[in-house]
């Protein structure tokens, strides 16, 4: 597998970019996994593309992991943090190295003197690797950027959720109300653990107040980030693909839509498959995760014979079905960033309709590319999926504006050109 991922990461992405001899740097990339895991990998591995097919030095911070793709700097990572099970001793071992790792601090230590990077990007390093590599960063005096990929900065349980819904307790700084909301997966001892991450991190060794400058996909992330109560410098820089990587489709003659992605309560798959009851169409639902026996046995007792669970699907077969629908849906009920299931959509020609919550708003123009609606009403979100159904040229016109957005606002050379800027800006 991880072969397979590796040729699949440098394919791609094809673009060139010339560059000159002084904008040569040595970068420093650090994320907790090391192989295409969710968004955060897939971002921190684009980054590491087109820095590399630019002429820049490329090193690389991680855990170590049998799914990971091979590479030199393996050696550096951090061993392996099993977040689950394991006993009352691994639980103890384990709540320290997220409190602050020693041994990470070790590793990196080790790299910089090998490596000498001019500049650190950090993307998701909570838990398995901690924030205590800033400090050994900043002791060399290397500037640090880091990319936020959703609300760890301010919410415990990082996803300002609690118990499935949108939840902002801890605003201003008040993590404790995590631990009596049991915000991380229903447990009261996890939750006691990040709360103490929280207040250690923020409120005793004020760590990512030594971040030079933070990347945000999405400027709601950079506004909620700030309303609740985080103050630093930040910049906005969304997501990207290569649009050449994924071949469009305009097919208008079918009646089949697609929701792709994790099946987890959060994501309002229950309120998609309220929305298409009844209506003559094919709902095809891809992807896995906790959620997929309840939403199963909620279209098994009710009779929906237009819904198909497709469960996990490879690159290239997922595209494959979307190719092969009319359009694509996220229904999410919480925050969002800057989601790479639209982005991606759009690459294939295909408009979105969306919840009008988080990020999303940023990427789906009411009526250009795709449709909103509001999050957890059913009814409203049938009233759209009818509406882009009865209208398949505008559908089509929709897809061709999605797929040009895509080229021309998401696409690696712009940017390369934006984050080269925030490098330089920091380098010395």
């Amino acid at each position: 597998m991880p072969s397979i991922s590796i040729l699949w990461l440098h394919n791609y992405f094809t673009i060139t970019i010339d560059t000159q001899k002084e904008h040569i740097l040595k970068v420093l990339l650090a994320n907790k996994f090391f192989y295409p895991k969710g968004g955060d990998a897939i971002a921190f591995f684009s980054t590491a593309d087109i820095l590399k097919r630019n002429g820049h030095e490329v090193s690389f911070f991680s855990m170590l992991s049998p799914n990971n793709i091979d590479s030199p700097d393996s050696r550096y990572f951090v061993s392996h943090v099993n977040m689950e099970g394991g006993g009352l001793g691994n639980s103890i071992k384990t709540a320290g190295k997220i409190l602050y790792s020693f041994e990470a601090k070790s590793k990196i230590s080790e790299l910089i003197s090998k490596q000498h990077p001019d500049i650190a990007h950090l993307h998701n390093i909570c838990h398995q690797i901690s924030p205590s590599i800033i400090d050994v960063l900043k002791k060399h005096n290397i500037p640090v950027v880091m990319t936020m990929h959703d609300y760890k900065l301010t919410c415990a349980a990082y996803t300002l959720l609690a118990n499935g819904r949108v939840c902002e307790d801890c605003s201003g700084g008040k993590y404790y109300k995590a631990y009596r909301n049991k915000c991380i997966k229903g447990s009261r001892l996890k939750s006691t653990v990040n709360v103490a991450e929280m207040y250690l991190h923020h409120k005793i060794l004020h760590i990512y107040d030594k971040v030079d400058l933070f990347i945000s996909p999405s400027r709601f992330l950079i506004e909620k980030t700030k309303e609740m109560g985080f103050s630093g410098k930040f910049t906005h820089l969304p997501n990207f693909v290569n649009a050449n990587q994924f071949e469009p489709s305009y097919n208008d003659s079918n009646r089949t839509i697609v929701y792709f992605g994790r099946l987890i309560q959060e994501k309002g798959i229950m309120v998609l498959i309220d929305a298409v009851k009844d209506i003559d169409l094919q709902l095809k639902i891809i992807g896995d995760g906790p959620q997929r026996k309840e939403l199963e046995e909620k279209v098994l007792r009710e009779g929906m014979s237009n819904i198909e669970f497709l469960g996990y699907k490879t690159k290239n077969d997922l595209q494959s079905e979307i190719r092969n629908g009319l359009f694509t849906v996220l229904p999410s009920e919480w925050y969002e960033n800057n989601p790479f299931s639209i982005i991606e959509s759009f690459a294939l020609g295909k408009p979105v309709i969306g919840a009008k919550i988080g990020g999303i708003p940023e990427l789906i123009k009411e009526g250009e590319n795709g449709l909103l609606f509001e999050p957890g009403d059913s009814i409203n979100l049938r009233e759209r999926i009818e509406f882009l159904l009865s209208d398949h040229s505008l559908c089509h016109k929709m897809g061709s504006n999605a797929r040009k957005f895509v080229e021309e606002e998401l696409n690696p050379e712009k940017h390369y050109q934006s984050l080269l800027n925030i490098y330089q800006s920091l380098v010395k």
